[in-house]
């Protein structure tokens, strides 16, 4: 199946759709941590403003077939659809939120990926550690700046290039269902 096929093509809803470099397609329900933060960064992005671009679950065209659909991206406000869809050179945040099968690929390679592409900031949102990496500085092979925050530590202030802040609340991040007591 093309790439071209495959970007084309609807998956069931409800699914995140992962494409592996071996030619591999995972499809993966959306567990509800995982939706729920997504929903919470939504909110506060509110704050850039009601019509500023911020996407979720939304193809961004990068180069050499390896787009991208990240669980959020702020966008430069001038940015423009080229064809269905947005240049990751308009991209000014992603951010990625781990789930309990996606961890290796947002912890290693979409920060590799989006460093090497420029993308200026990269936010990793992980419920199971309750914590935030926060990627600043691309670089050809990631980034050279990294900080980590809990969950719970009040207001975490991002710049952005276009020299607005995405303020997300680690207070207000949802943390995930304790597990079953098997006794």
């Amino acid at each position: 199946m093309s790439v071209d096929v495959i970007t084309h093509t609807e998956f069931p809803a409800g699914y995140v759709v992962f494409f592996g470099t071996d030619g591999k397609i995972i499809m993966t329900p959306q567990s509800e941590e995982h939706s729920s933060t997504i929903r919470s960064m939504q909110i506060d992005s509110l704050a850039l403003g009601r019509h500023a671009k911020v996407t979720s679950d939304v193809y961004i065209d990068f180069p050499a077939d390896e787009n991208s659909a990240p669980d959020l991206a702020i966008l430069r406000e001038d940015a423009r659809k080229e064809g269905k869809r947005y240049s990751f050179e308009d991209v000014l945040l992603i951010s990625e939120v781990v789930s309990t099968s996606s961890a290796r690929k947002d912890y290693d390679d979409c920060t590799a990926k989006y460093g090497r592409y420029g993308i200026p900031v990269y936010l990793i949102v992980d419920p199971y550690a309750r914590e935030v990496v926060l990627h600043t500085e691309p670089t050809s092979s990631g980034y050279s700046t990294t900080h980590t925050r809990a969950y719970g530590t009040g207001k975490l202030p991002i710049p952005l290039a276009d020299g607005r802040t995405f303020t997300l609340d680690l207070d207000e991040l949802p943390l995930p269902d304790p597990a079953p007591d098997t006794h």
